[in-house]
């Protein structure tokens, strides 16, 4: 008679590799006193690197604490929210870290975003300070009367460059876009000014675990983006979590820092990682795939956080096989699905292991990650819960009833890197956190062995005929077929079976196919009803910053289409 496994049973437990823990004991430590216990232990390594421009932890350290004094001589006290308007250059690194140093509420926004996206972040969190970069620096300015914000601090790209880059800089840098003039304003004021008159440290502030430490929004890809709270212990726990999970790593790593940081996969695996195991950090401001090769060609990193997109444009360069990526070790990929070719094809390339994971940005975000040595890993699965977190599959329907090792339903996780809640938002909150249990959102099975597999998200599965189709097997299909690039599966209104599927496709470079063609590669290799009925070829998907293909915007841009022609 066998014994039926259960999610209770951690069956996932017996995969961990040598020196992994299932509870850790946590240091009581909060970020920025992290970054000072790492300064004072590697005084003088480097901690940022910027187009070659070296910033050493002391250093890092002294800028964290000049702009911390800088902000509470503006007025800014414990639990006051402050705004990051950047991308991964130096000062968005210190004032994020300063924000939390004096108590403060770091939120991070995406550059990329429109006025009215970030006007209701900045409303909704309440921040009083806005720290950016002169190319934003008008918008903000024009934006600022709508918002509480009172200061804006801004920064430029050339502000910490090399010689003799720093001296070209000025030379060049309005004719590429690169620098602009911001329009004299009150209370507008330049970064490197602000540092200069900021001299004594700020007084220190008492921090807990249970205080929030930031409001990270979601992305709003399924409606008005909410402020996640997360704590300093969210924080602070989830970087050890990490930590632990890769016990083959010392100190003497090389972080390739790409990820944004004002995205929380970002904010954690490449930047927060990084000041806790004491790791060089290599700011790419822009992970395009040309940045993000001279970056690895030149300054030779060995752990690189990237998402799908990142990959797939690294290995799409027209120079690829004449490029030496062979000084990454390790590598992390998140936020998206990680289609099996392009891993086995980065791996081939570059020597490099990558393990998949899984997360949300209310879970600060990791909880799920493939053992990097000595476990198994599993091609195709988000891996196992890391320690100290809990997982269930349940019904989908019901949202409570566990169900059996195999079969699809929400996933649901627990931990100490799970948020304290939405801010402002309680019903929200309570719909999402029940007795401490997150919902997911994401559909998932687990196997015998405790590995997990997401099968879908909740809002994108496509009901064919009564039948569940889920997007990802039908996208891994096409990423296998050697002319495809990009695949997003969506459904369409039928007139018998409710839905079909319709994938949108992007080609490699130089390479041609017709709707037929691909339709025709599918067969044999799905069900018939999971067959697309339509294929559009497109130049590129729209993205988030991360990577993520946007099927919400494809899906309402379908559905605007279809509406007109009605």
């Amino acid at each position: 008679m066998t014994t039926e496994i259960t999610h209770g049973d951690k069956p996932w437990l017996a995969s961990y590799e040598k020196g992994v823990p299932e509870r850790i004991t946590y240091q009581e430590v909060c970020l920025p006193d992290i970054l000072k216990r790492t300064a004072r232990k590697f005084p003088n390594k480097h901690a940022l690197l910027f187009e070659g421009y070296k910033l050493t932890y002391q250093a890092l350290d002294e800028m964290v604490n000049r702009f911390a004094a800088a902000l509470k001589s503006f007025g800014i006290q414990k639990g006051d929210s402050v705004a990051i308007l950047l991308p991964n250059i130096i000062p968005c690194v210190a004032a994020y870290f300063a924000i939390l140093r004096i108590g403060g509420i770091a939120v991070m926004n995406n550059p990329l975003y429109s006025d009215r996206e970030l006007e209701h972040q900045f409303n909704d969190s309440g921040a009083g300070i806005l720290v950016t970069l002169d190319l934003l620096g008008n918008r903000m300015i024009d934006l600022r009367s709508k918002t509480q914000v009172r200061q804006i601090i801004y920064t430029s790209i050339g502000d910490y460059l090399p010689f003799p880059k720093n001296l070209l800089f000025p030379l060049v840098a309005k004719k590429k876009n690169l620098a602009a003039d911001v329009k004299p304003a009150e209370n507008v004021y330049k970064w490197k000014d602000i540092l200069a008159r900021n001299v004594t440290p700020p007084p220190a502030v008492e921090l807990s675990f249970d205080d929030v430490a930031m409001y990270q929004y979601t992305g709003g890809t399924t409606g008005i983006s909410k402020g996640v709270m997360l704590t300093h212990g969210n924080l602070s726990k989830q970087v050890q979590q990490i930590a632990a999970w890769f016990p083959a790593f010392g100190s003497d790593e090389i972080m390739l820092g790409a990820l944004p940081f004002f995205h929380v996969f970002g904010l954690t695996t490449a930047m927060n990682l990084a000041v806790y195991m004491g790791w060089g950090d290599i700011l790419v401001p822009k992970p395009q795939p040309e940045p993000l090769i001279r970056a690895i060609q030149k300054f030779r990193p060995t752990f690189a956080p990237l998402v799908p997109t990142m990959y797939i444009g690294i290995l799409n360069h027209p120079y690829i096989d004449k490029i030496d990526l062979t000084s990454i070790k390790g590598c992390f990929s998140g936020s998206a699905p990680l289609p099996v070719e392009v891993l086995r094809d980065f791996e081939n390339k570059t020597g490099a292991v990558i393990v998949e994971g899984y997360g949300l940005t209310e879970s600060s975000p990791v909880t799920h990650v493939n053992p990097f040595a000595g476990g198994k890993r599993k091609v195709g699965s988000i891996g196992i819960p890391i320690p100290d977190t809990e997982c269930r599959i349940v019904d989908l329907n019901d949202g409570v009833s566990d169900l059996p090792v195999g079969e699809s339903g929400e996933l649901l996780v627990k931990g100490p890197q799970v948020m304290k809640g939405y801010w402002n938002k309680t019903g929200e909150t309570a719909a999402t956190l029940t007795d401490g249990w997150l919902h997911t959102g994401d559909i998932a099975k687990m196997d015998e062995e405790g590995y997990f597999y997401i099968v879908d998200r909740k809002k994108d599965m496509i009901l064919s005929g009564g039948l569940n189709v889920y997007p990802r097997d039908i996208e891994e299909v096409f990423y296998e077929h050697p002319k495809v690039q990009e695949a997003a599966a969506i459904g369409i209104p039928h007139p018998t079976r409710g839905e079909s599927v319709k994938v949108f496709v992007t080609l490699k470079e130089g390479r041609s196919a017709t709707s037929e063609e691909l339709i025709e590669y599918c067969k044999g290799k799905m069900a018939t009803f999971k067959l697309p009925t339509e294929i559009e070829f497109r130049n590129e998907l729209p993205k988030t910053n991360v990577g993520k293909i946007l099927k919400k915007d494809l899906k309402s841009e379908e559905m605007a289409k279809r509406q007109k022609t009605a």
